[in-house]
């Protein structure tokens, strides 16, 4: 059993596009989510600037855009660098004139079963990328949107941060991440700007896809959802286009689980 897969690109590309003529800011480009989401935008219509700390992999995600006929800027950027953050959305700015959506995607997962509770390097490093990155990217990225009386941010939270689950590093980013993602919600309503964040379950990443070349650790992730599998990139693409579109316009501070049915047990 699968989830309901996007059209290709090249075939999304003839349909209605959502986002032409809006300009998308996302960062961990370079693979899994955050690729196939850029993608999805694309197909929308929209222009992207895609970040990632792998030059080769977010050239790679420009270029399968710009194939399919879409528009796409690749540049590397480390997400916990808050000068690199800064330059990088002015050279957004520059070059396209503004942005409408965000979508802070980069993340690491740095703790397994293995790794003590209260690691401090892994704890350190975890926080950094997954919370103080969507920091360093929101706080640029809500001043623009706040001056232009408009904007859509979606960040990357997971099932983690509304729940026990993963290491300390992790679980208390993700935690992090869904506050993050209200208290921005609340100051910048009245301004015409949404943020809100998806939580996903075990998606089909690389990571995940390695991880389930064990027959024990696939099965746990399994059963780990109610609906009995893993959920795709393209499923949580979908919920971050929605989020992100006009369709959400009542929408804002709210962390959508797309997990199967886990947070509902």
């Amino acid at each position: 059993m699968t989830g309901r897969q996007l059209p290709q690109t090249e075939e999304r590309i003839a349909m209605a596009q959502e986002f032409a003529g809006r300009n998308v800011f996302v960062t961990g480009a370079g693979s899994g989510i955050g690729r196939v989401t850029a993608q999805a935008f694309a197909a929308e219509g929209a222009k992207l600037f895609l970040t990632d700390r792998d030059q080769a992999a977010v050239d790679e995600t420009a270029a399968m855009i710009s194939s399919a006929g879409g528009s796409a800027h690749a540049a590397m950027l480390d997400v916990t660098d808050a000068a690199a953050v800064a330059d990088c959305l002015q050279d957004m700015l520059k070059r396209m004139g503004g942005i409408d959506v965000a979508f802070n995607n980069a993340g690491v997962t740095l703790e397994n079963v293995g790794t003590p509770w209260g690691s401090l390097e892994a704890y350190a490093r975890t926080m950094q990328v997954n919370a103080d990155g969507v920091v360093n990217c929101m706080r640029h990225q809500l001043e623009h949107m706040a001056e232009a009386g408009r904007g859509a941010i979606v960040n990357t939270a997971s099932i983690a941060g509304m729940s026990g689950m993963g290491g300390a590093g992790y679980c208390g980013s993700k935690h992090a991440v869904v506050g993050l993602t209200r208290s921005a919600a609340i100051a910048f309503a009245a301004r015409n700007v949404r943020v809100n964040c998806i939580c996903p379950g075990a998606i089909l990443t690389p990571m995940v896809t390695e991880t389930r070349k064990n027959p024990q650790a696939a099965a746990m992730i399994d059963q780990m959802h109610p609906m009995g599998r893993s959920g795709t990139p393209e499923e949580v693409a979908n919920a971050v286009l929605f989020l992100a579109s006009d369709k959400a316009s009542f929408i804002t501070g709210h962390p959508l689980a797309v997990d199967g049915g886990v947070l509902a047990r």
